[in-house]
């Protein structure tokens, strides 16, 4: 299945990689704005299992900026180098990978096509804010949430998911 899709295995891959070599922690900075919401913006490590057939499994630095109506995701491996670039508004969502350029109706269609999972960036970015939301099947574990670690999984529908993060902090 991942042979028809040369991206993202390219990005599944490199993910995968970046587990191993990822140090640093992640911390929230807001950027010299008056409009915070807008501004926010989150560094660390990012981890994302499927419990598929057969399972999938990528690890990434990254830098998340915005909000769930409007953002920007950047995924670097362990060396800096930028494995992919997701932007979002409410009229399009684009992946931009190496000399590739995709578009999308939405942030939940890119991540879903990119990922192999439907993440809930509305819960996403309760969860880095310490608001405990459920969402389409997900699940999410705050106990940690002030010490920059935020876990959640999704058991419904199957696949099982989970998503971990871990801020800088």
């Amino acid at each position: 299945m991942l042979a028809r899709f040369p991206l993202r295995t390219a990005l599944l891959s490199g993910l995968f990689f970046a587990t191993f070599l990822i140090a640093g922690c992640a911390h929230q900075t807001p950027t010299k704005s008056t409009n915070d919401a807008e501004n926010r913006l989150w560094t660390g490590r990012i981890s994302l299992q499927i419990q598929s057939e057969p399972p999938q499994a990528f690890f990434a630095a990254f830098e998340l900026k915005g909000q769930a109506e409007q953002g920007e995701l950047t995924l670097t491996s362990p060396i800096g180098s930028v494995l992919g670039v997701m932007r979002w508004s409410p009229t399009e969502a684009v992946l931009e990978s190496g000399r590739e350029t995709r578009r999308f109706e939405s942030v939940d269609a890119l991540l879903e096509q990119t990922t192999g999972a439907a993440i809930p960036v509305t819960a996403l970015f309760d969860w880095l804010a310490g608001k405990n939301t459920s969402l389409n099947g997900w699940a999410a574990d705050l106990a940690q949430q002030a010490a920059g670690k935020i876990s959640a999984r999704r058991t419904n529908p199957a696949p099982q998911v989970d998503l971990r993060l871990v801020l800088d902090q």
